[in-house]
């Protein structure tokens, strides 16, 4: 059993492990040759004893203690319409306060700010690092790269590879979706999108993937557009394909790129009178919780949100101790979960 963090030393893991204190030493600190049965059996009882956990711990507080959090305006507030952003942001700001990491906040108010701004707020806040939420422009983020402060993009792609970034990942959860509405007997699906950043398009391409992979003519692969992510444009989108297409057309699964459309698409459909899931099925994309209170309750693609900005500070944590091999950027991409509730029918 792991002892408390604030007792557990050196000198315990060499004895639960059976070696000196300087063969751990140079297992953990990599100065040493050291046999892989050696090396398994210290790494073993430094976990064990919760050793490791206490390291890090103490290392993330120790390198980073001050960053630079850029968002956009639109992700600040709390509303139905933000619950993802909120979301990752909450967390975001629990796991600082669990690490002791001050956050000085940036709105970034206008789609054409410039990365030097960022960078000069960043200089003026003697951050440590710089976190960017959404904001992919090439141009900004190739200034934030030449400033040479550590940085990571969250929820966005960065093309060029400047900078470290973390992000969900959009194209093969899609795809999985997609596959598994087809294993449900689904062959004709409608994709709701929008024109969005390349993290929506990435679910584009993961839900045609899927028909590619499963050998089904692309034609069965069917995509409306909408003027945006807002369960408003959503319906209106819905509403003028149903009015294009004298009713379904054939199609018996909607997979909507975010749960707010997927929210538009349930009232569009109510209002025609089209059922779910009777007449047709319809998934969603993010896990937001109001998925589950929609009737029928959303099945959803969820979206790792909590998981999100822990993990872009341990990229930034990498970046800082690892400063002086100037390594490359980083881009990690985040495992999502089907979350399957009866939104959908089988017709297999």
């Amino acid at each position: 059993m792991a002892r408390g963090l604030g007792k557990v030393g050196i000198k315990d893991v060499a004895g639960a492990a059976d070696v000196s204190v300087s063969t751990v030493s140079h297992v953990l600190n990599g100065t040493a040759p050291i046999s892989a049965e050696v090396r398994e059996r210290v790494l073993n009882a430094a976990n064990a004893l919760g050793y490791l956990a206490q390291r890090r711990t103490k290392a993330a507080i120790s390198v980073l203690r001050t960053v630079l959090l850029a968002v956009p305006t639109d992700a600040l507030p709390l509303s139905d319409n933000n619950l993802y952003s909120w979301s990752l942001l909450s967390a975001l700001t629990r796991e600082c306060e669990r690490r002791a990491i001050r956050i000085v906040p940036f709105e970034v108010d206008k789609p054409t700010l410039s990365g030097s701004v960022i960078v000069e707020a960043a200089q003026a806040a003697e951050a440590d690092g710089i976190l960017l939420l959404n904001d992919d422009r090439s141009e900004l983020l190739r200034e934030i790269a030449r400033s040479k402060i550590p940085a990571v993009l969250m929820n966005g792609e960065d093309h060029e590879m400047q900078v470290d970034s973390v992000t969900p990942g959009n194209r093969f959860a899609a795809r999985h979706a997609t596959n598994w509405l087809i294993g449900q007997g689904h062959r004709t699906i409608l994709h709701m999108t929008w024109e969005g950043r390349s993290t929506i398009r990435r679910r584009l391409d993961g839900f045609l993937e899927a028909f590619r992979v499963n050998g089904i003519p692309a034609s069965h692969a069917r995509i409306a557009l909408s003027d945006g992510f807002l369960p408003q444009l959503g319906e209106q989108a819905m509403l003028a394909w149903l009015d294009a297409n004298s009713g379904l057309d054939g199609v018996t699964a909607i997979f909507c790129a975010a749960d707010n459309l997927a929210l538009g698409v349930m009232e569009a459909l109510t209002r025609r009178g089209i059922s779910m899931p009777g007449d047709v099925s319809v998934v969603g994309f993010d896990g937001v919780a109001l998925g589950e209170f929609t009737n029928p309750p959303l099945t959803t693609v969820a979206v790792p949100l909590h998981h999100m900005g822990v993990s872009a500070l341990n990229l930034l944590e990498m970046r800082i101790v690892n400063a002086m091999m100037s390594p490359p950027a980083h881009r990690l991409e985040l495992g999502c979960r089907l979350i399957v509730r009866k939104s959908v029918r089988s017709l297999a």
